[in-house]
């Protein structure tokens, strides 16, 4: 069993950063592949990001590629997310997910383990 726990949303301006992070607890970290998704109000939950227990390998929606960062710290257990630029439309609320393996996949149906997200709400 995996435990996930998001922090660091909030609100900001449009054209701001927000930085998420994820700390995760329970079966060993580093054999996991994580995940970022998001649900705006209204809509479907989708990908952002994943990141293979490397940190070598990422994958990226390309609505949010060349603007947000993901990272993580095996030896923490923390997998961040680096928001930049950020526009009215990446309001949704965050959620941190895990799935066992090396395959960046980015189907929901794909992610065993799921936070129970974080707001982030960006104004005009």
């Amino acid at each position: 069993q995996v435990q996930l726990a998001e922090s660091g949303g909030g609100l900001v301006q449009a054209g701001g950063s927000l930085k998420l992070s994820c700390a995760a607890s329970g079966r060993t970290f580093s054999n996991y592949v994580m995940g970022w998704f998001r649900q705006a109000p209204g809509k479907e939950r989708e990908f952002v990001a994943a990141i293979r227990w490397s940190g070598r390998d990422t994958a990226y929606a390309d609505s949010v590629k060349g603007r947000f960062t993901i990272s993580r710290d095996n030896a923490q257990n923390t997998v961040n997310l680096q928001m930049n630029s950020l526009k009215l439309e990446d309001t949704a609320v965050y959620y941190c997910a895990a799935r066992s393996g090396s395959l960046l996949y980015r189907q929901l149906g794909q992610y065993n383990y799921w936070g129970q997200g974080t707001q982030v709400t960006v104004s005009s």
